[in-house]
């Protein structure tokens, strides 16, 4: 993708997260610029994930994203805090780096969870609920960062 339609691009963003305030752009201007060099040093990847994809993931990150946070404040604002600290592990099928970093990421979106550790594929998730199974959400989530990244799955393995 050429330097000024990335520019464009990652500029629109920064629209939508921050407005118009010309004071949003003191941090605005070096975060555009970095995304772009970023997005370019990532585009010689063949990994590099594309725009179009990207942006399929956002409805599911904003879901998600406001579903966890529902989640915990539920929890924790309740006289009774309903929670069972504890962990699961769960067996990354993804390869290629940018997308296991991604994933590792996006876990914290899921409600009560984040990833805590990680051993090679394994990782460890830490639960305000451990007794819930979150292997289905995983699974979920490594699906649609894999299409993001364009990288096929093999069948599940769970730990």
């Amino acid at each position: 993708m050429a330097i000024a339609r990335r520019l464009l691009v990652f500029f629109g963003v920064w629209i939508i997260l921050a407005g118009w305030d010309p004071v949003s752009w003191v941090i605005g201007l070096p975060a555009v610029l970095f995304a772009s060099w970023v997005y370019g040093r990532l585009a010689e990847d063949s990994a590099a994930p594309g725009f179009r994809r990207m942006f399929a993931f956002l409805p599911f990150f904003l879901r998600e994203s406001f579903r966890g946070g529902a989640d915990v404040a539920r929890r924790i604002l309740r006289p009774r805090m309903r929670i069972k600290p504890g962990f699961q592990t769960y067996r990354m099928r993804l390869s290629q780096p940018a997308a296991r970093v991604l994933f590792l990421d996006c876990i914290s979106l899921l409600p009560g969870s984040l990833s805590a550790d990680r051993h090679q594929d394994v990782i460890h998730v830490h639960l305000l609920d451990a007794s819930l199974d979150v292997t289905p959400e995983l699974a979920d989530l490594e699906r649609r960062v894999a299409a993001i990244f364009g990288e096929r799955l093999e069948p599940h393995a769970y730990v």
